[in-house]
């Protein structure tokens, strides 16, 4: 059960960090504009590279939990992504977080607990 839930754990890392890495990416590009400029830029852009590879490992490993545990258990554990995400909205990206988001994070920290026990 640990081994699942570390596992678990990790998948969602790597998909929080991959939405974080985009998030910070996107605030570079600036305004959309269709020009090859433009995708040339998103396309050269080091960040947006390792958010691309953060959600394909990400992919990659979803896909061996799917193959390794029943999708009735480790599905509802993916909600611990939404844990990560408030967290580095807040710690990394300096948003403010509303004790609304909050209180939701604890309703889902109980959630996976009761799922994963």
């Amino acid at each position: 059960m640990i081994k699942m839930i570390a596992s678990v754990s990790l998948q969602c890392v790597l998909i929080t960090m991959a939405q974080l890495l985009l998030k910070v990416a996107l605030k570079q590009f600036g305004a959309f504009h269709w020009s090859w400029s433009y995708v040339r830029n998103v396309l050269l852009n080091p960040i947006f590279f390792f958010a691309g590879v953060c959600a394909l490992s990400a992919m990659l490993f979803w896909m061996y939990l799917l193959k390794k545990y029943p999708l009735s258990i480790i599905y509802p554990l993916t909600g611990i992504s939404f844990i990560f995400g408030v967290m580095a909205a807040r710690w990394i990206l300096q948003e403010p977080v509303p004790l609304s988001r909050w209180i939701g994070v604890v309703i889902i920290i109980v959630g996976v607990y009761f799922v994963a026990k």
